[in-house]
């Protein structure tokens, strides 16, 4: 028995109520790296919002067979495929092979996964460049189909032969047509048009190429997902997720290119993450000067409060980075790791009305800052058991990622002398001398402990 979820669709631009094609089993599609570079901390953005669906939807009952590409191959440095491939621009700035910077660049990716929590073995992970043949494949069923163009630089997919191209991201295509720029390919014959199957310069070689129908070349950049999510997920699969910024080319293309090789519908329901932006706005690694993830950590953050960042916004809202929030959330992140270290136990019973509650929150599109304020009312609730409070959070952590379940709780002996102590900064505030009291707690907190006011009185940690 699934629970009911509601999702926001960009494809008819509202909240519905999710429906899997396979009952209690759910099948995703989410856009990965490309490896030619670290990953930005905005990038990581896209991969926290896939793990919190993949485990809200886990959470609700599913069965979730979840694909995560690695593209290394065809990623042009412009979206009208025009320019350097990505793969060779990073193996020119490292001086190593392309499938050197590849292999770097990936384990460096399921890295930053790692420490945010999301666990790998859930996901299927293929490489664009072990799906040359499946790619292949798919551009010729569209040939067959008579969707396709050759033209000197490859083979294009003629986007005026599907009707339908402009309505997923509601493009303008006159207003692309009169605004095309200087550097678009004369040759296409429409300004939406796009590469299938690139051919190799002639006057050099490239280190990543294959042979195919049309000649030595390697795959453009959309078809890859199209072939590998038809590879492991079907013609026709559940959720596609995603950044916005691929709404008006990337998944555009997609949708383009699946449906007019099947013939039918490709994906039920597409979802976006918003940007992570900074100062300058949304993070780019064009300036080659970006945050990524282990820069925080050496910095001295918790990974996993960066994850607790990311949730304080719903994943469709922009978030600004700044280190003060950051900051904060370090500081709310902290609070429930010292609970759990105060608290953790086998025993207690989830609270059923704030289970309903954090339910009610996340099944609405993933409202990550109303769950997390329903976490604090109910750590805040002192009528409630400090085990049972203990044993709801760890349940709503299935879906928050945040590690908690791996906190031990840290025993404290209270030796006689910080027992005395405590019994005197209790008659202290008793008094309402409260420049004592905070004299001896900075007492015990130079002897390497920690003291808390609570309902139930003093709480000691380490």
């Amino acid at each position: 028995m699934t629970d009911k979820i509601r999702v926001y669709n960009t494809s008819s631009r509202t909240i519905e109520d999710f429906k899997a094609l396979n009952h209690a089993k759910v099948s995703i599609y989410s856009c990965g790296p490309t490896v030619y570079h670290y990953q930005h901390i905005g990038n990581m953005r896209a991969a926290v919002f896939a793990d919190t669906l993949h485990r809200t939807l886990e959470y609700a009952g599913y069965e979730v067979r979840h694909v995560i590409n690695i593209t290394d191959v065809g990623h042009l440095t412009s979206d009208s495929d025009q320019g350097e491939d990505k793969m060779e621009k990073g193996a020119a700035r490292e001086g190593k092979s392309v499938w050197e910077v590849a292999k770097m660049y990936t384990d460096a990716y399921f890295k930053d996964l790692s420490a945010l929590n999301v666990d790998v073995s859930e996901y299927l992970f293929p490489r664009a460049t072990d799906h040359i043949q499946e790619q292949i494949e798919l551009v010729k069923k569209l040939e067959a189909k008579g969707y396709t163009y050759i033209i000197s630089d490859g083979v294009y997919f003629d986007t005026s032969k599907f009707t339908a191209y402009a309505e997923f991201a509601h493009l303008d295509i006159e207003g692309l047509k009169s605004g095309a720029r200087v550097e678009e390919n004369i040759e296409k014959k429409n300004v939406t048009d796009f590469a299938l199957w690139k051919f190799s310069p002639k006057d050099a070689q490239r280190q990543m190429e294959w042979e195919s129908p049309w000649g030595i070349g390697f795959p453009g950049w959309h078809i890859e997902c199209s072939a590998m999510a038809m590879k492991y997920l079907g013609q026709r699969f559940d959720i596609h997720t995603g950044g916005i910024e691929h709404i008006p080319v990337h998944h555009t293309n997609e949708i383009a290119q699946s449906e007019a090789a099947t013939g039918h519908v490709f994906v039920n329901y597409w979802m976006h993450n918003n940007h992570l932006l900074d100062q300058t706005g949304k993070m780019s690694k064009s300036s080659g000067d970006f945050l990524t993830l282990s820069k925080l950590c050496n910095e001295g953050y918790n990974p996993l409060a960066y994850r607790y960042f990311l949730l304080t916004a719903q994943y469709r809202k922009e978030l600004q980075f700044s280190y003060e929030a950051l900051d904060a959330a370090s500081v709310a992140y902290g609070k429930l790791v010292d609970f759990c270290k105060s608290n953790a136990t086998k025993g207690g019973t989830i609270l059923e009305s704030y289970r309903e509650a954090f339910k009610e929150a996340m099944y609405e599109d993933l409202n990550t800052p109303r769950a997390l304020a329903v976490v604090w009312n109910m750590l805040k609730d002192y009528d409630d058991s400090y085990e049972d409070r203990y044993r709801t959070l760890i349940s709503f952590d299935a879906v928050l990622g945040l590690g908690l379940e791996k906190i031990k709780k840290v025993e404290v002996i209270i030796t006689p002398e910080m027992q005395a102590l405590l019994d005197a900064r209790a008659q202290a505030r008793a008094n309402r001398d409260f420049a004592e009291s905070d004299r001896i707690r900075d007492e015990i907190v130079r002897k390497g402990y920690t003291v808390k006011d609570t309902e139930d009185g003093q709480v000691l940690s380490q």
